[in-house]
């Protein structure tokens, strides 16, 4: 028998030197399929290598340690992070599936099933607007789209792909069978308070949430914000606050099945303190709701928008392509002062007949 401590030594060891491999120096930032996670996935395989492991990639760059014959017991997590991530969000899963993995190695015992342990490369979504593309290879649900989608430098994934020496190609070979996998077992901090709160070490998972992730854009009119009457402005900015605050609603109506949502990102164009925003701000809106039983890290079914927009003054429609437009109320009519008149948006009165002209 191993000494628990001296194994929990172990694993926070292992987890502070996965830690150390950051993009950004006092934070750790480590993305999908960048030398961070060169780095990160070499020395996993070294340490499947050395728990006595056969140790190998796929085509999405998920690294695999190899034990035994038969079905397979999958064991893993992922090695990418959000920005100034918590050391424990993944590599948590991945180093308890690798010293678990090497007990049953060195104990010598024969099981009735094999063990794979995964080390994910792509769960977060920090890099490439998608999430879970490494396990939905794994689980044969793998979506071609996924191989257009461009980072923040316009990098499509499938170049990503190539540049880190993998074909996407061979992405369907990657997938298992219903028949080879037993069993898929992670072990992840809960990333929420409520084991804390509760005063309980563990927790088992029962729902799982799924993440849909929209960009959505607001458009508007950019004017002058000393001149321009507050009543004539189209302020894209004001408008995209109250979809921030409807998304809020929207999920609050939800409590019973613990949906959450968040806008974790947002842009206003131009970006000057004297000019009432315009342009098309992109952000981006993740929705989530806990799913059943069904297994881990393979896509969900996407919430899609229940609720339109309105605003007292303006009109707003959502579109296939998710675009916010923004539209403010006609102006007063500048003879009869009714916002009803049908010419009124152009500054003459309908209601009355236009003065004679005379041919000069």
């Amino acid at each position: 028998m191993t000494d628990p401590d001296r194994l929990g030594a172990r694993a926070a060891a292992m987890i502070e030197e996965l830690c150390a491999i950051s993009a950004e120096p006092g934070r750790l930032v480590r993305l999908y399929l960048t030398p961070e996670h060169r780095r990160a996935a070499d020395l996993v395989a070294r340490w499947m290598r050395e728990a006595g492991l056969a140790a190998g990639e796929d085509a999405l760059g998920t690294v695999r340690g190899r034990w035994g014959g038969g079905r397979r017991l999958l064991i893993g997590s992922h090695l990418d992070s959000v920005i100034d991530a918590g050391r424990y969000d993944g590599p948590l899963g991945v180093v308890a599936g690798i010293l678990a993995a090497e007990q049953v190695v060195r104990s010598g015992r024969q099981l009735p099933f094999g063990i794979d342990v995964l080390a994910f490369g792509d769960e977060e979504g920090s890099r490439f607007p998608s999430t879970l593309s490494s396990s939905a290879a794994c689980a044969g649900v793998f979506d071609d789209a996924m191989l257009s989608l461009a980072d923040r430098d316009g990098v499509p994934m499938a170049e990503a792909l190539r540049a880190y020496g993998k074909s996407p190609a061979e992405i369907p070979a990657a997938a298992y069978g219903r028949a080879d996998a037993a069993a898929y077992v992670e072990v992840h901090i809960e990333q929420g308070p409520v084991l804390e709160s509760e005063n309980e070490p563990l927790g088992v998972v029962t729902g799982i949430v799924g993440a849909s992730r929209l960009r959505v854009t607001v458009t508007g009119e950019a004017g002058h914000a000393g001149t321009v009457p507050m009543d004539l402005r189209r302020d894209a900015l004001a408008g995209a606050a109250e979809l921030v605050l409807a998304v809020e609603r929207i999920v609050r109506t939800h409590h019973d099945d613990r949906m959450v949502g968040t806008v974790g990102r947002i842009e206003a164009a131009p970006g000057a303190t004297n000019v009432t925003p315009g342009g098309p701000p992109p952000r981006s809106t993740c929705a989530r709701r806990p799913t059943g039983s069904a297994a881990p890290r393979s896509p969900r079914s996407r919430p899609r928008p229940s609720a339109s927009w309105r605003r007292a003054g303006s009109r707003s429609r959502w579109s296939r392509s998710t675009r916010w437009r923004r539209r403010p109320a006609r102006r007063p009519c500048r003879s009869c002062s009714s916002n009803q008149c049908p010419r009124s948006a152009t500054g003459r009165c309908a209601c009355r007949p236009a003065p004679a002209t005379t041919a000069r």
